[in-house]
């Protein structure tokens, strides 16, 4: 059995990016997984003086070695004002800097969701052009436009028939390529 770390990019303690991930999650039939809040490791903002000053926070090493040990990854970003939201961004920037191929050989399914018709089209895009700068690989995809038409939060479910049935191909498809 293949192990699962999935998260939201967001800092939201009502995200719907983390629904989408926690709905993805309970949908897994071939693995295992384990759904953590990226604001449980906490990052101050990126700076290459504070870099130089104090180094690498302790939460960051705790954090990539989760990734580390996981076979695939589970993301869904969010997006502000058409781009990717500065707490996912900068979590990105500090893996990165930390060791540049943190992603190295990992399968993602990178999701996105958004209450605009776009699904947060943007940080989708920036997202899909850097993770493989990371090592990861994009095995599977999906966005999920207007979160609040398509969505039931009571039953946690994709309620628009289409999309629900590319949502669970691409979580299929994801499994199927560990």
């Amino acid at each position: 059995m293949k192990d699962i770390l999935a998260f939201a990019g967001s800092n939201s303690k009502n995200s719907i990016n983390h629904k989408l991930v926690e709905t993805a999650v309970s949908k897994l039939e071939k693995s295992s997984s384990e759904l953590i809040r990226l604001t449980d490791y906490e990052l101050p903002l990126f700076g290459v003086d504070l870099e130089t000053a104090t180094g690498y926070p302790q939460i960051l090493h705790t954090l990539l070695e989760k990734i580390r040990k996981a076979d695939g990854l589970i993301i869904s970003v969010n997006e502000h004002n058409g781009g990717p939201s500065v707490f996912y961004k900068n979590t990105m920037d500090w893996l990165s800097r930390l060791e540049y191929k943190f992603l190295e050989d990992k399968k993602i399914l990178l999701m996105s969701t958004s209450t605009g018709r776009r699904g947060a089209l943007s940080s989708f895009q920036y997202s899909e052009s850097v993770l493989p700068r990371y090592g990861g690989t994009i095995t599977a995809s999906f966005r999920l436009p207007s979160f609040n038409d398509n969505f039931d939060e009571e039953k946690s479910e994709i309620t628009n028939t289409e999309l629900k049935g590319d949502f669970e191909k691409a979580i299929l498809q994801f499994e199927n390529s560990l």
